[in-house]
């Protein structure tokens, strides 16, 4: 018997989240279930794992919670103040998590794995990060940093903003990755003669622009692939 406030409700031990993650493993929860250990308790009227479906009803996906402010995830029936501070921790936690294992001595080989470096944090933003990489000259990443955020659709930076950052990290070489919130990665001709720009800007000062990675949901181009650079 699952118990809250006064209301009891009939839920087997066995299908309750937590006994059984620790059965099975989180692998083996649904989005739904995992939701429910984030939110822990329910509501008068419903259960955890009840709440958490009816939460991801609501948002349409884990992408849609996860692109909520904490504002509008307590406009959800059943999240308060609390609720929602810890689905945003859980969020953050996740990112973070990806972003400590790629910061382990992580090398540029490929166009992808400038891609593959960024794409969980920036795939899901509303507006247009402008980020560079800097570049060792083994290619290994030494530092990163966001150096713009745009509108909805447009993101805003100057060679001499990407140049300044990386003379001060003695960067070799820099990667420029921003994302497209529409979810297509396709490079838009501003984005073209913005790396053009970028490109004529680094011979001069001797630090190599290596690409330009345009991020969407899950997909990437490369500038320099497409014969950009």
């Amino acid at each position: 018997m699952e118990i809250h406030g006064n209301v009891l409700r009939d839920v087997p031990h066995e299908e309750r989240p937590r006994e059984r993650m620790m059965r099975y493993g989180a692998e083996a929860l649904s989005h739904a279930e995992l939701l429910a250990i984030l939110l822990r308790t329910g509501t008068r009227k419903q259960s955890a794992v009840h709440l958490a479906g009816s939460i991801l009803k609501q948002c349409g996906s884990l992408r849609g919670l996860m692109d909520m402010s904490l504002e509008e995830m307590t406009a959800i029936n059943g999240i308060g103040p609390v609720k929602a501070l810890q689905l945003r921790a859980g969020f953050e936690l996740g990112r973070r998590m990806i972003r400590s294992r790629m910061d382990d001595a992580y090398t540029i080989r490929k166009p992808k794995d400038a891609a593959d470096y960024v794409m969980e944090e920036l795939r899901y933003l509303k507006n247009e990060h402008f980020v560079c990489l800097f570049l060792n000259t083994k290619n290994g990443i030494i530092a990163r940093e966001t150096l713009s955020i745009g509108t909805l659709n447009a993101s805003l930076v100057h060679p001499r903003e990407v140049f300044r950052a990386a003379i001060k990290r003695s960067s070799a070489s820099v990667i420029c990755v921003h994302n497209h919130p529409s979810g297509d990665p396709t490079p838009s001709p501003e984005d073209i003669a913005l790396t053009k720009r970028l490109a004529e800007a680094g011979q001069l000062v001797g630090i190599e622009i290596l690409d330009h990675i345009v991020i969407g949901d899950g997909r990437f181009a490369s500038l320099k692939e497409l014969g950009h650079l």
